[in-house]
């Protein structure tokens, strides 16, 4: 998924939202009165039971149709529903769709819609009747391309026809003048040729450009969502950018949005699943301080919950442990090291900055190419030990280490853990081993300098400036690996990426030899862990490839000669293989062998999945909506307020009566 943020951002961002999967808490919920103070009005007793918390980092807008962001995901996440959701122990439940079905031949999926559900405005007002042209007229606005939607992917390269209708479109705007208006139905382009369709006005087709019988799940983001057709055409690009210029169709409705001021919101008491919605308000507070006057806040009773950070844990352990509890892992969001491929041969910026700070980019892609280098690093690199920067207690680290990209517990097949198919059998002996890092370096010394490699090799560990965390986990990284390889063999150089625009101008940029990057899921199937790394060969000067995939560049060996080569082309070549597979098991088992090959190849290391932080809560994070994609994990729905906060021990119970439920040990 295309969430372009810092590991301590998106944990802070997933730990105030409170997606939680079900389960009891010892605690007594507090009971809402929620009876409706006007006839006719969605709005109602929003005192019932009030939601409060901070949060630091503003939205940029409330248009869920173009933001590819966590933070802004969140709004849509309450006040739009979806065709289906998941519910508490990570099944795919009916949503706005009763049911659905799908083809014989597995492409086109039918869903129909429940009857009598309503558009709102923001003071609750009825507009309209929801219908499936409001998912037709969404898809055709996420593929405009003059909407610059930062999710449209997820329809251009899954729906049939959805493609060549978006390229169309932007080869005609290509030919208008500057000033010129862009309107989609000048270039000749019909969106009807697109596999989306309004059967009436209660049934909704989509056609799949090939067998996905995971597309029920893709419809949990947030460029699946409907929006009122006519308020679109209305609006344009001023949709979402203000409280009054969207309808609401979820659980609640915004009636407050002042940017760095705050946000409120309402129950919808004519939500089709009202009975199912029980924190009545909810208000959030703008304060760049957040994380450091939440906690205190809460003991003073003035918020329903905190993020308690390492700094204090000990003092909250001590003195406040009634009011310390935990977080879950989440497994839609996987955090990996990846090598960078093309540090001398990317563009004029590229190789001039490397040049700049001396870190010696044609010297870098000759050593990254050996297989042996690259393997002395992943041995050298102790993750426990350079993951204490992020989280200092043993058991919350070993509890998310991950062996492969694909994080555990994200899917299954035949009662499986995909983590676990025989297909990685052969990978744990690639991670951290001092005796083995050695040997490699050995083998590595010799043909390094036989390639032309100066010796040590400077790796640019590149993290962003202003997360101190992740800064020091680069230097226990630097470390270890120097530590054990030595540095007369490699030499790491720490670079600090400028806060603002980190991710373009670094990650993109080539700004790193090894780096941790993360993904998140777009739907529940492997093939989405296996995006960051695929083929973009459709920019090219002289058959030579000018962009490929902004995760490590690797793809530009498809187009050359070496060791690499023939790796790269297995692993494509199992990733295509894979995707036309539409039985569940042996499709599992080839993106397995595709993901085994760059683990075992030294390609990409994995990391971490998200742990289990401290906090300080009045939810029962286990009663809320749990998914391994899309934006359900992000929603109130399902949650309620209890009248203390949350301690461990009713944490433990809770959670382990969830894991129970989930059959999980």
């Amino acid at each position: 998924m295309k969430k372009y943020l810092s590991y301590m951002l998106c944990l802070g961002l997933i730990l105030t939202l409170f997606a939680g999967c079900g389960g009891d808490s010892s605690s007594t919920s507090q009971e809402a009165e929620t009876t409706q103070t006007e006839e006719g009005n969605a709005l109602g007793d929003s005192e019932a039971m009030v939601y409060r918390s901070l949060y630091s980092g503003e939205i940029s807008s409330m248009n869920y149709l173009i933001e590819g962001a966590t933070n802004e995901q969140q709004v849509a996440a309450n006040v739009i529903d979806t065709l289906v959701e998941y519910d508490s122990h990570g099944e795919v439940v009916p949503g706005m769709a009763e049911k659905w079905e799908v083809s014989e031949d597995g492409k086109t999926w039918t869903f129909h819609l429940r009857k009598g559900m309503k558009w709102f405005d923001h003071t609750g007002a009825e507009v309209a009747e929801v219908t499936a042209n409001d998912f037709v007229a969404s898809a055709k606005y996420v593929c405009d391309p003059k909407n610059e939607s930062a999710t449209d992917y997820m329809i251009l390269d899954l729906i049939q026809g959805a493609g060549d209708y978006y390229r169309k479109v932007s080869d005609y705007y290509g030919t208008l003048a500057e000033g010129v208006e862009k309107k989609a139905e000048d270039s000749g382009a019909d969106f009807a040729s697109v596999g989306i369709k309004a059967i009436d006005d209660y049934t909704l087709e989509y056609t799949t450009v090939d067998v996905y019988p995971f597309f029920p799940t893709c419809l949990t983001y947030v460029c699946y969502m409907p929006a009122y057709g006519a308020q679109l055409d209305q609006l344009g690009s001023d949709f979402g950018t203000a409280m009054d210029k969207m309808y609401y169709c979820g659980s609640y409705i915004v009636t407050k949005y002042e940017p760095q001021v705050g946000r409120t919101y309402e129950k919808n008491y004519k939500n089709w699943d009202a009975d199912n919605i029980h924190i009545t308000k909810i208000d959030l507070t703008y304060n760049a301080e957040a994380a450091t006057i939440g906690p205190a806040m809460v003991l003073r009773g003035e918020l329903d919950y905190a993020d308690i950070s390492n700094n204090i844990l000990d003092e909250w352990k001590s003195n406040y442990p009634e009011y310390l509890s935990k977080s879950r892992a989440v497994p839609d969001y996987s955090y990996f090291y990846c090598f960078n491929f093309r540090a001398g041969s990317g563009s004029p910026e590229r190789i001039k900055t490397w040049t700049d700070n001396g870190w010696e980019p044609e010297n870098w892609d000759k050593a990254v190419t050996n297989s042996n280098f690259r393997h002395a690093v992943m041995s050298a690199f102790d993750r426990d030990y350079a993951m204490y920067a992020l989280e200092p207690e043993a058991e919350n680290r070993k509890a998310v280490t991950q062996r492969t990209i694909t994080p555990a517990t994200f899917t299954s097949v035949n009662e499986v853990d995909y983590s676990k198919l025989p297909e990685f059998d052969n990978v744990d002996q690639y991670f951290f081993d001092e005796a083995k890092a050695k040997e490699y370096k050995a083998k590595a010394v010799e043909e390094l300098k036989a390639a032309g490699v100066k010796l040590p090799v400077k790796m640019v560990l590149s993290y962003r400036s202003d997360t101190s965390d992740w800064e020091q986990e680069c230097v226990l990284l630097k470390q270890q690996v120097e530590k054990v390889l030595g540095t007369d063999f490699i030499e790491c150089v720490l670079y600090g990426g400028p806060a603002d625009g980190f991710l373009r101008q670094v990650r993109r940029s080539g700004m790193y030899g090894f780096m941790r990057c993360n993904w998140g899921a777009d739907y529940e199937d492997p093939s989405t862990w296996a995006q960051p790394f695929g083929q973009n060969p459709e920019i090219r000067e002289n058959d030579n490839v000018v962009e490929a995939n902004s995760y490590n560049d690797m793809d530009i060996y498809m187009d050359k000669e070496g060791e690499l080569t023939p790796v790269l082309k297995a692993y494509y070549a199992k990733v295509d293989e894979a995707k036309k597979i539409a039985d569940t098991e042996p499709r599992y088992k080839a993106f397995a062998e595709a993901e085994a090959m760059l683990i075992e190849h030294a390609i990409v290391v994995p990391y971490f999945i998200d742990p289990a932080s401290y906090i300080s809560t009045k939810m029962d994070i286990f009663e809320g909506q749990y998914a391994p994609c899309g934006v359900s994990n992000l929603r109130f729905k399902g949650q309620k307020l209890h009248e203390n906060y949350i301690t461990m021990d009713e944490y433990t119970k809770n959670y382990e009566a969830w894991k129970s439920k989930m059959g999980l040990k």
